[in-house]
């Protein structure tokens, strides 16, 4: 039985795209040649593993199981390369790094320049996505580090914590609340609250800060990035709370919007790193952890100030 790992891969394009045009185009194959190793693998295994049809791809269920095995496979192998690459000069080889939506765009465009400046030869190679996906990625071995909001759960991941950053309350400017210098609980109490849609953890953070202080969630209306729903709350909606890291490219855009800082003890998230245990990358994400932390806090710092 000859089963390679470029199959492997072929197998997992399709199941992630569920098309065989796409498979190829992503792993830079023609599709007839990528049709055939995902033919020849069924063949080895004396198994069907996806269903062809004019309509659509079907995985079935066995092949699901080998999907899923596969994905491990070539996680361990990416932890072999990692093992063997540790003792070479750091930062210099590949690195998969993983974002989600309510913190890249807000820190990423102030800290690459700066990474890019330090550690030249490191090619950084981004995804942006939620939070439950970068964990899968993680565990699958398809990303080496994410840039997370915490807490949330990680199971047998591993996270090192690189700041906290405070939550402020974004309003219309005839909102009621702008009346008050600084937003305590009993003055959130009884607000509806717009929260961003289903799958952000952000929202579940929002949601847990609503529920301490008795502020409820505006059900009807949801939106699906900090931009929509900073637009929503100028335009007179409702109220949200926002990181403070996303005022500087959100808030200033709007002129019919006001920020209220809490008052103390102030509601935050924490940020930071998660990696898999097993890496053999561990002291080039120490370097990376040292690099961003200050740069962080420093932005969590000045937008803290600013507005």
């Amino acid at each position: 039985m000859n089963i390679t790992l470029k199959q492997l891969r072929y197998l997992i394009a399709v199941a992630d795209t569920l098309h065989f045009g796409k498979a190829a185009e992503n792993c830079c194959i023609s599709q007839p040649a990528l049709s055939l190793q995902i033919q020849s693998l069924e063949e080895n295994l004396g198994i069907s593993l996806i269903e062809r049809n004019k309509q659509r791809v079907l995985i079935t269920p066995l092949g699901n199981e080998i999907i899923q095995r596969a994905r491990f496979i070539l996680g361990d192998v990416n932890e072999l390369i990692e093992t063997a690459q540790s003792n070479c000069e750091p930062l210099t080889n590949p690195l998969s790094l993983g974002v989600i939506p309510t913190i890249g765009p807000y820190l990423l465009p102030k800290i690459l320049p700066k990474l890019r400046q330090a550690y030249p030869d490191l090619s950084l190679i981004l995804q942006e996505e939620k939070t439950y996906l970068l964990l899968q990625r993680l565990r699958e071995g398809q990303l080496d580090l994410a840039l997370l909001a915490l807490p949330i759960e990680i199971g047998d991941l591993m996270s090192q914590d690189i700041a906290e950053e405070p939550f402020v309350v974004a309003m219309p400017s005839k909102h009621p609340l702008c009346k008050q210098k600084v937003i305590t609980e009993s003055t959130l109490a009884e607000q509806q609250v717009l929260l961003l849609e289903d799958g952000h953890c952000l929202r579940q953070h929002a949601l847990s800060v609503c529920k301490q202080m008795g502020a409820k969630e505006q059900t009807q209306v949801q939106a699906s990035s900090l931009g929509t729903l900073t637009q929503m709350v100028a335009n007179g909606f409702g109220i949200t709370l926002l990181p403070v890291t996303s005022l500087t490219r959100e808030a200033y855009q709007q002129n019919d919007l006001e920020i209220r800082h809490f008052k103390p003890p102030i509601p935050s998230r924490r940020l930071g790193f998660v990696w898999r245990r097993t890496s053999g990358r561990l002291k080039e994400f120490q370097i990376l952890i040292n690099f961003f932390k200050p740069l962080v806090e420093r932005i969590i710092e000045e937008n803290n100030r600013d507005y």
